[in-house]
């Protein structure tokens, strides 16, 4: 019949107000060229697992071989940790791509904002004429850093 078990599709849930920016964005936006988007420097941020423990692997044995070493996936009491990254692109260039030792919230997002991307947009776009784009993680919304 064409069934079988898979995982679903992920896709990030979106309010009405974030389907509406979404689409003001995409409004305000449409006419630009390649040149427009040349001015703009991309962040983001991702944290990496040290040990693959989101248990989303899947394999293919037998009945019988659930204990053989290659159908096992160790786990480590505490989860093996992780490491949070932020990094900035652009068109032109690569930016720094910093580990983040702490839990990024405001006050430390607006300490990498301030040490890291003012001096690269004035170095990559001297007369002033970039865009700095960032998601909208909560950390990057802050009244302190959008100040």
């Amino acid at each position: 019949m064409g069934y079988g078990s898979r995982r679903p599709v992920r896709t990030p849930l979106l309010s009405a107000v974030t389907k509406i920016k979404r689409l003001q964005f995409t409004q305000e936006h449409k006419d630009w060229t390649v040149e427009h988007w040349n001015k703009v420097m991309w962040s983001d941020e991702s944290r990496f697992q040290l040990h693959h423990a989101d248990g989303r692997a899947r394999i293919w044995q037998k009945q019988h071989e659930s204990m053989h070493p290659t159908c096992m996936s160790t786990t480590l009491q505490a989860g093996g940790g992780s490491v949070m990254v932020w990094g900035l692109f652009s068109w032109h260039d690569l930016g720094p791509f910093i580990r983040v030792e702490q839990r990024l919230n405001s006050p430390t997002y607006l300490s990498i904002i301030a040490d890291q991307v003012h001096p690269i947009m004035l170095m990559v776009y001297p007369n002033g004429d970039g865009f700095f784009q960032q998601d909208n993680a909560s950390c990057h919304g802050a009244r302190i850093v959008q100040e």
